[in-house]
């Protein structure tokens, strides 16, 4: 009985120690991420949170983890940290952490699946952007012109679209990019109506005469409607 009764306690002290042990790493590291975010030090962010991670997980812990990965364009490590599977129950955070890195690693129909959970739980013309241009990239033509009316009837003026083809990334009001995938998801769906494709990227261009992006499209439809009447 004695002998149980010390053992007993010798497992008591030991969890004690352990807990306190535990409490102060995670107090350690909670002091430590804090001074790394002051510092703008993004591999010591990373590193504090996925030592808070392994010490006191937490769902919220895990999201901001795979958020900063995404920010650092380190897309498939923040898919390793919170997966890639729709799931309903996500926060806004973590299905939009998805969308993006999905979208970044070429994947558009997995990442389209989390942007229309995004859309769904709250509609905005930069999702359905987003959304018209997966729904293009995976032949869904016809879904896409659903999202680009969207877009066109609720995109404000202040609204701005990023673009990366050139060495120097340059904005664009959102309304123009949007006339821009109508023009090319026009043409997916008709390739003989060269015209009322050209028309809707010169809608993009009058919004937005610098619109590269757009200028380059146009070139290469007007470049294909002289072929093709070249050949008749």
């Amino acid at each position: 009985m004695k002998k149980t009764a010390i053992i007993t306690l010798f497992f008591l002290i030991s969890f004690l120690g352990w807990s306190q042990t535990q409490e102060e790493l995670k107090k350690h590291y909670e002091a430590f991420y804090k001074e790394m975010r002051l510092q703008g030090d993004v591999n010591g962010i990373i590193t504090a949170l996925t030592h808070l991670n392994v010490i006191a997980p937490s769902k919220e812990r895990r999201d901001t983890l795979a958020y900063v990965y995404m920010n650092n364009n380190q897309h498939m490590q923040a898919l390793n940290t919170i997966g890639i599977d729709k799931n309903e129950n996500d926060s806004d955070l973590a299905v939009q952490i998805k969308a993006v890195s999905l979208k970044a690693l070429n994947q558009p129909k997995r990442a389209l699946e989390q942007f229309e959970i995004l859309f769904k739980r709250d509609q905005s013309p930069y999702l359905a952007y987003e959304l018209a241009d997966l729904k293009i990239q995976t032949g869904d033509n016809e879904g896409a012109a659903a999202n680009i009316e969207y877009g066109i009837a609720n995109a404000k003026d202040d609204m701005k679209y990023a673009f990366f083809e050139r060495q120097q990334p340059y904005e664009v009001p959102l309304k123009a990019a949007f006339y821009h995938l109508k023009g090319l998801m026009q043409y997916n769906i008709n390739k003989e109506d060269v015209d009322a494709a050209i028309a809707s990227i010169d809608e993009a261009l009058k919004i937005e005469p610098n619109f590269n992006l757009a200028s380059l499209s146009k070139q290469a439809l007007e470049s294909r409607k002289n072929s093709a009447t070249k050949e008749d």
